[in-house]
């Protein structure tokens, strides 16, 4: 079949492929937990700066599944991994593990042993602080 201008023409189903390959501009992804692995309590995200994830990895006692592209690393941490703790600079924390549009997903850079993709938040966010020179929280003066 050729269309009238002497182009190729496509079929439905070839065009409602391409449509569900689009995304608009802005909206975010959730990163996937990958197959054979379970977060029963949901998850949530830490992203760093990519530059800072080889320098995480040696510091941490365990890692869970982290994602990355060229510019940032995502860890999957449990839930509520932000509540009372202020993640220091340049970390965001991105609930439900939604991560802002990139032109692709982000790629698994690290998958651990086992069915459990938390990377356990504490020492993550103490080797941030350590990497970033912010004092933790529970270790700053307290204002009356």
């Amino acid at each position: 079949m050729r269309a009238a201008s002497g182009g190729r023409a496509m079929c439905l189903d070839t065009l409602v492929g391409l449509r569900r390959g689009l995304r608009p501009p802005g909206v975010p992804r959730r990163l996937a937990v990958p197959d054979g692995m379970t977060a029963p309590l949901g998850c949530d995200a830490v992203a760093t700066p990519a530059r800072l994830g080889p320098l995480l990895l040696p510091r941490l006692p365990r890692v869970g599944c982290v994602y990355g592209d060229e510019t940032h690393w995502w860890w999957i941490v449990p839930p509520d991994s932000d509540y009372a703790l202020d993640w220091p600079a340049p970390a965001h924390y991105a609930i439900g593990a939604m991560v802002p549009d990139t032109p692709s997903a982000p790629g698994l850079v690290h998958r651990p042993d086992g069915t459990v993709p938390y990377t356990p938040p504490i020492p993550l966010y103490l080797a941030l602080c350590s990497l970033t020179g912010t004092t933790p929280v529970w270790s700053r003066p307290v204002s009356a």
